[in-house]
């Protein structure tokens, strides 16, 4: 089957196009044309714009589902609810917790992957266990450990080979060896949760680290005599920051500071969504931990953020109401860049001819109007 969807402007990989055609057959996306084609048939967004699937690399649940719940069906929901976030590509989050209750989730998240109907699964991301306690956010400091690499390589196997990206603390022992292998085998190593001076910070990033956990958040801040994480992050190049766009984690101007000193094609939008995303506001579980949802956060009793309920259709929106980026950056900030961050590009992130039709449409206020999976709109605003 093949059809054309024409709408006002197109984001694709190289900047902004349209009016313009944009080829759709058997579910792959085709070329670009800016003549309407002859006896074609016509999906029309005239006032719209189309860009590609969003890309949510750090999501940990959603619709009253957790990654930690080990539970298959419970991650085909999620993937189905998403995309009404826009998000046609994502990689599941642990949490640090048992090594075995981890192994478990690494292979039920391997299992289940080719079967989920919605947002595809494109790997996994382990947030921890090899984290330090003094900014452990809702990470269970009883499970931290020093990296190792024969823990990690028994959650990669009982995986099938998915897990894309591991995160730990630069400070904990052994981390300059477990780098270099595990980013030799092509897993992304991020670093938070950690109180990792910049020489720390910097040294892992040599060793081949490239992301930032959730920048500002669960990291050592900047001090002008001790840089920190926050330091490390704003200076170091050819690195990666995630961010929490949810007016809530991080304040606007500081989101405008790391994107001017970084540049908006190293910051990946992220969610770091837990179970209560989509739900209405209660108490709700985020791994062990019970989490209060109020006035759009996500807290533990003693009030520190514990993730968050943001949906990354709404980050896509806040970043340029914030005067911060542009439409076109806040697409790639959202698809692209968290995809490349990810070594996943291959598979998603943008609108490359012979590549999955996942696409979205927004209309000119940045707001989502539909999401399209292998060329079929699965869900409609």
């Amino acid at each position: 089957m093949k059809y054309y969807v024409y709408a006002d402007k197109f984001f694709l990989k190289t900047g902004t196009v349209g009016p313009a055609y944009l080829e759709v057959e058997d579910g792959k996306f085709g070329q670009v044309f800016f003549e309407r084609p002859e006896g074609a048939e016509i999906v029309d967004y005239t006032g719209k714009w189309i860009a590609p699937g969003l890309v949510d690399t750090h999501i940990h649940g959603y619709m009253n589902h957790d990654v930690m719940d080990n539970d298959p069906e419970g991650i085909k929901v999620m993937s189905e609810a998403l995309l009404s976030c826009g998000v046609t590509s994502y990689l599941p989050t642990t949490l640090t917790s048992d090594h075995e209750l981890l192994t478990d989730v690494a292979r039920t998240i391997g299992q289940v992957a080719d079967d989920v109907d919605g947002a595809k699964i494109q790997g996994i991301y382990f947030e921890g266990p090899f984290f330090t306690e003094k900014y452990k956010g809702a990470q269970n400091p009883a499970y931290m450990s020093d990296p190792s690499l024969e823990i990690f390589n028994k959650w990669q196997e009982a995986s099938g080979g998915r897990i894309k990206k591991i995160a730990l603390a630069p400070e904990r022992e052994g981390v300059a060896e477990f780098v270099r292998e595990v980013t030799n085998q092509g897993v992304v190593v991020a670093l938070g949760h950690s109180d990792a001076t910049v020489v720390q910070a910097q040294a892992a990033a040599e060793n081949g680290a490239s992301v930032f956990v959730h920048a500002f958040n669960g990291m050592s801040g900047l001090h002008h005599r001790e840089p920190g994480m926050v330091g490390a992050v704003m200076t170091l190049h050819d690195v990666y920051a995630e961010l929490i766009c949810d007016g809530h984690h991080v304040h606007p101007k500081a989101v405008d500071v790391l994107i001017k000193t970084k540049g908006h094609d190293h910051i990946a939008l992220i969610t770091d969504c837990m179970m209560a995303g989509g739900m209405p506001d209660g108490e709700y579980m985020l791994g062990e931990f019970p989490v209060v949802v109020a006035n759009g956060t996500a807290r533990m009793a003693e009030g520190n953020l514990a993730g968050s309920i943001l949906k990354l259709k709404e980050a896509l929106k806040n970043v340029v109401e914030w005067g911060v980026a542009t439409p076109e950056q806040a697409v790639m900030m959202a698809s692209l860049i968290p995809a490349v961050s990810c070594n996943i590009e291959d598979k998603c992130g943008s609108i490359t001819p012979g590549r999955d039709a996942d696409f979205i449409v927004l209309s000119k206020d940045m707001d989502l109007e539909a999401t399209y999976l292998d060329g079929n709109v699965r869900y409609e605003a």
